[in-house]
C-alpha cells in the first residue's frame, strides 16, 4: 500500500485518474477508509445503523479492474480484502473511492 490514494483533508475530493488506476500494482489495495453505517455513509445494511465499515479497495487481476470491500471495523484490512461485502452501489463505491467516469467504467461489479 505503499502508493496509497487519499481523499484530501481540506473538503476538495482528489478524483483517481485511469493513469493512477493503471500505476497500482494488480491485486493489491490501494485505498482504505472507514465510513459510518448511514445513508450519508457507506450504507449497507439496515442492522447495526450507525456502526462504522471499514472499505477496502483492491485492484484486480485483469486489465485495470477494480473494486470495494467493506465489512465492520473491528476486522482489518487484509481480512474485509479476502472476506468483505462487494460495494455495488454506484454512489457508495464514489464515496470511497471518487473518481473520473472513466474508472467508474473499470469497476468489477
Amino acid at each position: 500500500m505503499d502508493k496509497l490514494f487519499e481523499k484530501n483533508k481540506q473538503s476538495k475530493t482528489k478524483m483517481l485518474t485511469l493513469k493512477e488506476l493503471a500505476e497500482f500494482p494488480k491485486g493489491e489495495i490501494f485505498a482504505t477508509g472507514v465510513l459510518p453505517n448511514t445513508p450519508e455513509g457507506l450504507y449497507m445494511t439496515n442492522g447495526q445503523f450507525g456502526k462504522n465499515l471499514r472499505w477496502v479497495a483492491k485492484k484486480g487481476f485483469g486489465y485495470d479492474d477494480w473494486s470495494v470491500y467493506c465489512h465492520w471495523d473491528d476486522h482489518d484490512v487484509e481480512w474485509i480484502k479476502k472476506h468483505g461485502d462487494k460495494v455495488t452501489d454506484k454512489h457508495n463505491i464514489q464515496r470511497c473511492v471518487p473518481c473520473e467516469n472513466d474508472v467508474m467504467r473499470h469497476y468489477r461489479f
